[in-house]
């Protein structure tokens, strides 16, 4: 296991042709998709054919930068993945954060501290200026997470999908963090500790 990344209870690595049984239960949970397909499961053959290969072809790319399985650390229990990737088309100085966890990780704070560690890792060793993020407007615990990690509000707007979901007529949401921004909120975070500690 190539792990990336580990926080308290998170850890953070590559995929593999292995995790196709993995992809295929989180994509199967219709509360898990709600936002991304109105509840409608990934065939096992799109992510077998498509989804998986797509993942795997961005480790060849950037260098860093991608998609990370995301294990819990004293159970090995695969919990989902988070994305940390520049959008198509774009280079590595801008990166787009994504999460998808299943039901047994939410609300407990792991989406939060996954994605703090990635911007961390991001801005302080991997050269990126700014991190952006987008959710549809009504999908609250996803605009939560991105708020408790810095990130702001930059817009709401609306696209035109074939087949639109329930929500999708609120638009979408992008919010976004530069980097000058996070080292400010880095001093400010340490000034706090030193005053309550101190």
């Amino acid at each position: 296991m190539q792990v990336f990344l580990i926080t308290e209870r998170l850890a953070l690595r590559r995929f593999t042709e292995a995790d196709l049984d993995n992809l295929f239960d989180l994509d199967g949970d219709p509360e898990v998709m709600r936002f991304l397909t109105g509840g409608k499961p990934t065939p096992r053959e799109v992510i077998r054919n498509e989804t998986l290969p797509w993942i795997l072809h961005y480790y060849e790319r950037f260098a860093g930068l991608g998609f990370w399985a995301v294990n819990e650390k004293s159970t090995g229990d695969f919990l989902g993945w988070f994305e940390f990737r520049p959008p198509e088309g774009g280079g590595p100085d801008e990166v787009e954060l994504g999460y998808r966890l299943r039901k047994s990780a939410w609300g407990k704070g792991c989406a939060t501290e996954g994605a703090q560690a990635l911007i961390r890792k991001g801005f302080a060793e991997l050269g990126v200026r700014r991190v952006v993020a987008q959710a549809m407007a009504v999908n609250t615990a996803s605009r939560r997470v991105m708020e408790k990690v810095g990130l702001t509000h930059v817009r709401t707007f609306h696209e035109e999908w074939p087949d639109p979901i329930k929500g999708a007529e609120e638009g979408e949401v992008e919010y976004a963090l530069w980097k000058a921004d996070w080292e400010q909120q880095e001093v400010t975070g340490r000034e706090r500790l030193s005053e309550q500690f101190g």
